[in-house]
C-alpha cells in the first residue's frame, strides 16, 4: 500500500509538471494540507474531493522540526497540519494556531475520551487539536536472527548498549527520540531540563555509537524487512507493516522497554494564517468520520483514537497486548515542549554526539 501511495504521488506530480488540464473545476475552493509522509490512505483524499468539491493540495514532511520553521515563517501557507503533541504545545505557546470551531466538527463525538484527555496535557481544553493517530516507541527485534546467533532478546533500553549487538542496532535519527532512549535508560524523565542529566544521556549516546549500525528514521522499517539489522528503535505502527512484509521469512517481536517509553499522539490543527478555514474544518471532520478513520488506520497501521472506527476494524489492526500499553503504565511519558533554551541545549548536545 505504501508503494502504491508513492506511485500515486509521482503520477500527481507528473500531471502537474506537464500541464495536463484538470477535467474537474472545483467550485468550493481548495485546502492546503501538510502531513507526515505515508500518513493517509490516498483514496481518502479522492473521496474528500469528490464529496465536498474541494481541491486538496497535499504536501509532506518527515519530522516535526522540519515542519515547524515553515509554519513559523509562513514560507508556505497551509490550512491544516498534523504535528505531534509536543509540537502542538510549542505552536500554541507561540501563537501559531487558531482555536477550532467545534460546531463544524460534529464527528468529534467519535473520539475516545481518554485520548482526548491525553491530548489535553498539551492542549488545555482541547481547543486547538483533534487527535489523528498515535502509538508508542519501542524496540523491534528479529527473533529469527537472534536465535540463530543464540543472542538474548532485548527487554530494556539498556540492552541497546550490549556489546553482543554491535553493528546490529538501528537508532532513530531524531534529537528527542535518541535522548529519550538514553534518559529513560538512566531513570530520568525524557522531558528532563536538568543539564547534568542531559549530559549523562549525551555521554551514553556517544559511548553507544560504535555499536550502532545507523541513525535512521523511515529506513528502520526497510532495513529490518531486509534482515540488515537485528534490533531497531521504531514506532509501534511500523511493526504490523514489517511483520506483513516478512511473513514466512523472519519472525519479529516488539517490546516496550522496562524503563518506560514515549507514548505519542499526532493531531490536526489549523494555523493562524490559514486562508481556507471552513475547508480546513471540513477536512478535520471528514477524517473523524468512522469509515474514513478506519481506512486511514488500516493503511497507516497506527493506533486510532477514534472509537467508532476502532469498532469497525478487523482484529489484525487492533494494536493491543505487547504493542500498546496503558498511557499511565510503567513510567511512560508524553513529550512536552521544553522551551527555546532547553530545545537549543538538546540540539547542541545532539550535534556533539554526531560529530564525535
Amino acid at each position: 500500500m505504501k508503494k502504491i501511495f508513492t506511485l500515486w504521488l509521482l503520477l500527481t506530480f507528473a500531471i502537474t509538471l506537464f500541464g495536463c488540464k484538470e477535467k474537474h473545476v472545483y467550485e468550493n475552493g481548495e485546502v492546503y494540507v501538510y502531513n507526515w509522509g505515508e500518513y493517509i490512505d490516498p483514496e481518502v483524499i479522492d473521496m474528500f474531493e469528490e464529496e465536498y468539491d474541494i481541491k486538496v493540495i497535499y504536501d509532506m514532511f518527515e519530522t516535526n522540526e522540519e515542519m515547524y520553521p515553515i509554519i513559523e515563517k509562513g514560507t508556505v501557507i497551509y490550512d491544516v497540519i498534523c504535528p505531534s503533541e509536543y509540537m502542538i504545545q510549542k505552536m500554541i505557546d507561540n501563537n501559531l494556531l487558531q482555536e477550532l470551531d467545534k460546531s463544524k466538527i460534529p464527528n468529534l463525538s467519535n473520539m475516545n475520551r481518554e485520548q482526548m484527555n491525553f491530548m489535553s496535557q498539551v492542549d488545555k481544553g482541547n481547543k486547538y487539536a483533534v487527535p489523528y493517530l498515535g502509538g508508542t516507541v519501542g524496540i523491534l527485534y528479529n527473533k529469527t536472527l537472534l536465535d540463530e546467533k543464540n543472542l538474548p532478546y532485548p527487554k530494556s533500553w539498556a540492552d541497546l548498549w550490549n556489546e553482543e549487538y554491535k553493528g546490529e542496532i538501528l537508532m532513530q535519527n531524531s534529537v528527542r527520540d535518541a535522548f529519550m532512549v538514553s534518559l529513560k535508560k538512566n531513570g530520568y524523565s525524557m522531558n528532563s531540563k536538568n543539564e547534568y542529566e542531559i549530559n549523562i544521556a549525551k555521554n551514553d549516546l556517544v559511548s553507544q555509537k560504535p555499536l550502532v549500525q545507523a541513525y535512521v528514521v523511515d529506513q528502520v522499517r526497510d532495513k529490518m524487512i531486509n534482515g540488515e539489522a537485528m534490533l531497531g528503535v521504531i514506532y509501534s505502527g511500523e511493526v504490523l507493516y514489517v511483520q506483513s512484509e516478512t511473513e514466512g521469512t523472519y519472525e519479529y517481536k516488539y517490546v516496550l522497554p522496562t524503563e518506560g517509553t514515549n507514548v505519542w499522539l499526532d493531531g490536526f490543527v489549523i494555523p493562524k494564517n490559514s486562508k481556507n478555514v471552513d475547508n480546513a474544518h471540513k477536512w478535520i471532520d471528514f477524517l473523524c468520520r468512522a469509515d474514513i478513520a478506519k481506512l486511514n488506520t488500516e493503511f497507516v497501521t497506527y493506533e486510532t483514537p477514534n472509537d467508532a472506527a476502532y469498532a469497525l476494524l478487523d482484529d489484525e489492526y487492533k494494536l493491543e497486548g505487547d504493542i500498546v500499553e496503558d498511557y499511565t503504565k510503567n513510567n511512560n511519558e508524553i513529550f512536552e515542549y521544553l522551551g527555546e533554551n532547553i530545545d537549543a541545549l538538546y540540539n547542541d548536545k545532539w550535534k556533539e554526539i554526531k560529530s564525535e
